[in-house]
Parts: structure tokens; C-alpha cells; sequence
């Protein structure tokens, strides 16, 4: 019964990580910026650091059942 949230959380942050990874991917490659008012370089780390803790966060927790 425990295994429910852990499987629903781990499943979210494993697809927003995917999603992230895969948005900022896509505007770097087409040379657009990923956030509007900040330098591409800054706003590409943050984006892909972000992303790739989400997708731990997913693996962490789908690691645990």
C-alpha cells in the first residue's frame, strides 16, 4: 500500500526530468534561449542541473520499492 506514492512520485520527477532535459536540448540546438532575459550559457546549467537532479530524485525513488 506504501508503494503507491513512491511509484507516482518517482514516475513525475522522472518525466519532468526527461522533459526538461529534452526542452532544453531542443532550444539549444535550434539556438533560442531557454529562459527569456537571462544569458543562454546561465540559463542552459540551471535548466540541465535541474533536470538531472529530477531525474536522481525519479531513480532515488523508484529505487526504493
Amino acid at each position: 500500500m506504501e508503494s503507491g506514492p513512491t511509484i507516482f512520485t518517482g514516475v513525475v520527477f522522472a518525466l519532468f526530468g526527461a522533459g526538461l532535459l529534452a526542452w532544453t536540448g531542443t532550444r539549444l540546438r535550434h539556438r533560442e534561449p531557454v529562459a527569456d532575459g537571462v544569458g543562454r550559457v546561465a540559463s542552459a546549467t540551471v535548466a540541465g542541473v535541474t533536470a538531472t537532479v529530477a531525474l536522481a530524485l525519479g531513480a532515488y525513488c523508484l529505487s526504493r520499492l
